[in-house]
């Protein structure tokens, strides 16, 4: 599907990545390097996710540390690689406060994540995947404190419960709507939204 995409936008480049490999993320740097000619790096939306279901009885060690190296050291690595990227087009849109049009890192999170809210626990615990989605808004929170004097803003978004449409569209949330409600979250983030938690409904999340 993506392949096909990439045939009908000329624009659209596909380039294998895997977060959870250094080797892997600093061909990806370098390809991007290639590809924006010294432009900088505007937006960079750390989207990979994986998930065990798991209960506070079942959990285990080798669970935990699978979930955390793609969901939380992945984006970890992901940032530091493509940060030099950031920066020059933060630096290329100066004085003109933080945007994702100037440049900014979005983690795709989870409500799962919120300590405050705890969502759905009775329906399912997922221990390790929750614990990496608030490590994962950890960092983005840290990302905000160090990166966003440098001009780089950085937030994190639960795209919702996409559910693929099995035929009849039906669904908690449709790609389409989390796709759409993602980007006008994105395109209404600024300087004030630095280092914030969003839904695709464009309501503030607590952490």
């Amino acid at each position: 599907a993506l392949n096909e995409m990439a045939l009908c936008n000329p624009g659209v480049v596909i380039l294998p990545l895997d977060t959870t490999d250094p080797s892997s993320i600093q061909a990806a740097v370098g390809r991007v390097q290639e590809e924006l000619r010294g432009s900088g790096l505007n937006l960079l939306i750390n989207s990979a996710g994986a998930r065990r279901r798991s209960t506070l009885a079942t959990e285990t060690a080798e669970n935990m540390a699978l979930i955390y190296a793609t969901n939380t050291i992945g984006p970890l690595q992901i940032s530091q690689a493509f940060m030099p990227l950031l920066k020059e087009a933060a630096e290329a849109h100066g004085g003109q406060g933080l945007s994702c049009g100037r440049a900014a890192i979005i983690n795709i999170s989870s409500v799962l994540g919120s300590i405050e809210v705890v969502e759905a626990w009775a329906e399912r615990q997922d221990v390790s995947y929750r614990c990496s989605k608030a490590a994962l808004n950890m960092l983005t929170k840290c990302l905000a404190l160090e990166y966003g004097d440098s001009g780089i803003l950085c937030v994190s978004v639960d795209p919702g419960c996409v559910v693929p449409p099995p035929g009849d569209g039906m669904g908690p949330v449709t790609l389409e709507e989390s796709t759409q409600g993602i980007l006008q979250v994105l395109a209404n983030l600024s300087t004030n939204s630095n280092g914030t938690f969003w839904d695709w409904k464009g309501q503030r999340l607590p952490w």
